[in-house]
């Protein structure tokens, strides 16, 4: 069970788990800088456990900002700052005592474009495991078909782990980082916008996937296609200028919405 780990001397343990919680994580009053230029202003929401949240809104609005402070990622940029809290399972992400690699290691990421590493699917799967220090043949296996059934990439690939990873499709490519982000078993799974690099049957199989993999992770993706959204998520925010303009349902957001940026948005007026 994925952990967030104290650094107080000694490693202290913090269990996170807790079912069918709607404030899974929580945003209160967020603001985010580059340096002297806010991008984010008081965003406020509660993401649900175990669902697909989809951020919506136009290039620059946010929404990959937002995303990447959920696992802290935009601290390895230099001169950033915040205001404000988000909190996971009621505990802050953002407390010293945090340890952020535990931190991403709960809450793991896909990117645009598929990173595989320039080793073999098998390596790229524990890649995560081995620097921790696992090193049980056994269970390196056992994770390796767990990952891979996860990110319906096994049979595709079962014959051939060994091989190199950069031999693999586009499509599956992307899955394999899914394999990788998963092989951690986290909690939350963030993507940022993982199909646009693909096409549409490698997008199919990513959005069944992604539906299949909240039975176990909390979601939250960055798209900019409305499509994906609708098909994908079960919550949507919108977002625009480094607001949250609107945050519901999916079928209310994209049926009634009840903001006219929202409106204006997803019909195409701007953006």
């Amino acid at each position: 069970m994925p952990t967030l780990v104290e650094n107080t001397g000694q490693s202290k343990v913090s269990a996170i788990h807790e079912l069918g919680r709607a404030d899974f994580i929580s945003v209160r009053d967020f603001n985010f800088f580059y340096g002297k230029k806010q991008s984010l202003f008081d965003i406020n929401m509660d993401i649900p456990e175990k669902q697909v949240t989809a951020f919506i809104g136009p290039s620059g609005c946010g929404k990959s900002t937002l995303l990447r402070n959920f696992n802290r990622m935009n601290e390895l940029i230099e001169g950033v700052h915040h205001s404000g809290e988000i909190q996971l399972v009621g505990k802050s992400i953002f407390d010293r005592n945090v340890e952020v690699i535990a931190l991403r290691r709960t809450i793991g990421m896909v990117f645009q474009k598929s990173n595989p590493f320039p080793k073999s699917i098998y390596e790229n799967v524990v890649y995560a495991l081995r620097i921790s220090g696992q090193t049980k043949k056994s269970l390196l296996d056992d994770c390796v078909e767990r990952s891979l059934r996860g990110a319906a990439l096994w049979d595709e690939v079962k014959d051939r782990l060994h091989e190199s990873a950069l031999g693999l499709s586009g499509g599956q490519m992307q899955r394999l980082c899914i394999a990788r982000a998963i092989a951690n078993r986290p909690k939350v799974l963030l993507m940022d916008e993982p199909c646009s690099a693909l096409d549409p049957i490698a997008t199919v199989k990513v959005e069944e996937l992604i539906r299949e993999l909240k039975q176990e992770f909390t979601i939250i993706i960055v798209t900019h296609n409305m499509q994906q959204a609708t098909r994908c998520s079960d919550r949507t925010a919108f977002f625009y200028l480094g607001k949250l303009v609107e945050y519901d349902n999916t079928h209310k957001i994209f049926s009634n919405p009840s903001e006219k940026k929202t409106e204006d948005y997803i019909t195409g007026r701007f953006g």
